[in-house]
């Protein structure tokens, strides 16, 4: 059954899913170093550990830092002009 794209945000929306290192760097079309050093700068979720050399992050912290972008280059939007 192929849902499509509509559907798998949805269901993304509803679940929290834990992402590797490649699926945020894909998510927010952010470098490796960049991550690191937002994180460092408390302006990036820091990864959680799932394992003992493994370390990956919630998809609704990347979703979060998705928003706050968006809405930070779109003031005129959410404010009603």
């Amino acid at each position: 059954m192929n849902c499509g794209k509509p559907f798998e945000r949805l269901l993304e929306m509803t679940h929290q899913f834990i992402l590797r290192l490649p699926q945020v760097k894909e998510r927010t079309g952010l470098s490796r170093s960049t991550l690191y050093s937002l994180i460092k700068d408390g302006k990036f979720a820091a990864p959680i550990p799932i394992g003992a050399r493994a370390v990956g992050w919630l998809s609704s912290d990347i979703d979060t830092w998705i928003d706050a972008r968006v809405k930070a280059s779109r003031p005129s939007v959410l404010r009603g002009v």
